[in-house]
């Protein structure tokens, strides 16, 4: 009977328990009680941040011509240096041609100069040539040759010209925009592509009643990427640079956060930054059950008795190890929690 009766007792403990009103008293350690006190806190908002590239570049024709061969498109990686495209202007090849045949006529004309150099030297030394023929052959020969060496001279200009229509990537990165294609005919100074240079950054445009509360080094916690109900912090970047004027009513601040090189510029990610200190509750995460759905702590009253209280929870609070969260209400400043 003894034990039924103790049988009934339990249950009835247990069920009230479940309804987050039953005291049970029990002897607890103080090294298992944690003391509530309030605590200064980042009081953390949520705002949409936009992927930009610190440096935009762009790749430029150097000679007016029709685009004969393109080889990057949109989202491409690039390296300095490389080929990005070929420029040919058909009027190069006639240009040639025409110094090809001015560069024939001139090799013949020294051919026969050189030849009335000679006959003139010769005459002048068995005395049937004076002196004066033979300084007119030379100045006629020098003249060929020098006619010879400018068409050479403008021939290597226009070989040259025809070799800077290999439009060349002017840095390393990806490519954003590339705004022609094969068979369109372009000026010196056309850009045909577009390259992200550098790292990625985060653009924050905020509202201006946070300008006073943002400055460079300051901390922000950036989301998982996407904009499903999932998101949640995933890592941390830091303010670079706050600029100090206001654009439609916003301040705009940019953000360095690791691994954003497989973002696409332009992409939106949501990010918690601090809009200033407030007080709250801090407990750590292992004083916190949950039961039916809601989440308790288990409190020591003052006659040593134990009672679950229900709480409501916020935001995890970034300590260094992710262990302790902000409890909004249900509990008072020094309360004992135990660890359950």
């Amino acid at each position: 009977m003894v034990v039924l009766r103790g049988a009934r007792v339990f249950l009835s403990l247990a069920l009230l328990a479940g309804a987050g009103t039953a005291t049970v008293v029990a002897a607890t350690s103080d090294a298992s009680l944690f003391a509530v006190r309030s605590q200064e806190i980042d009081d953390l908002k949520s705002v949409f941040a936009t992927v930009r590239t610190r440096d935009l570049i762009y790749a430029r024709v150097r000679t007016p011509g029709t685009i004969q061969s393109l080889k990057v498109d949109e989202g491409d990686w690039v390296k300095q240096g490389e080929v990005l495209a070929l420029v040919v202007d058909p009027k190069i090849p006639s240009r040639i041609n025409a110094l090809e045949a001015r560069m024939v006529a001139a090799q013949s004309r020294l051919e026969t100069a050189k030849t009335e150099l000679d006959r003139s030297k010769t005459l002048n030394e068995r005395g049937y040539a004076s002196q004066a023929r033979v300084d007119q052959a030379q100045t006629a020969y020098d003249v060929t040759v020098n006619d010879l060496k400018s068409l050479t001279a403008q021939r290597k200009v226009i070989e040259t010209e025809s070799q800077e229509g290999e439009v060349l990537a002017p840095t390393s990165g990806r490519v954003l925009k590339v705004p022609v294609t094969i068979g369109s005919v372009v000026l010196a100074g056309e850009s045909i592509a577009t390259i992200a240079a550098n790292e990625y950054l985060l653009r924050l445009e905020l509202p201006e009643r946070h300008a006073r509360f943002m400055k460079v080094g300051d901390v922000l916690r950036v989301g998982k990427r996407g904009l499903g109900p999932d998101t949640g912090p995933l890592t941390e970047g830091r303010i670079t640079q706050v600029y100090p004027e206001l654009q439609n009513g916003r301040v705009i601040a940019d953000a360095e956060v690791p691994d954003l090189g497989s973002y696409f510029v332009g992409e939106r990610v949501l990010v918690w930054i601090s809009a200033g200190k407030r007080e709250t509750f801090v407990v750590p995460r292992d004083y916190i059950f949950t039961r039916f759905g809601l989440d308790y702590v288990r409190l020591q009253k003052d006659d040593g008795g134990l009672a679950d209280v229900v709480v409501q929870t916020g935001r995890d609070v970034k300590d260094g190890s992710d262990n302790e969260v902000e409890v909004l209400s249900g509990v008072h400043a020094g309360d004992k929690l135990v660890r359950p």
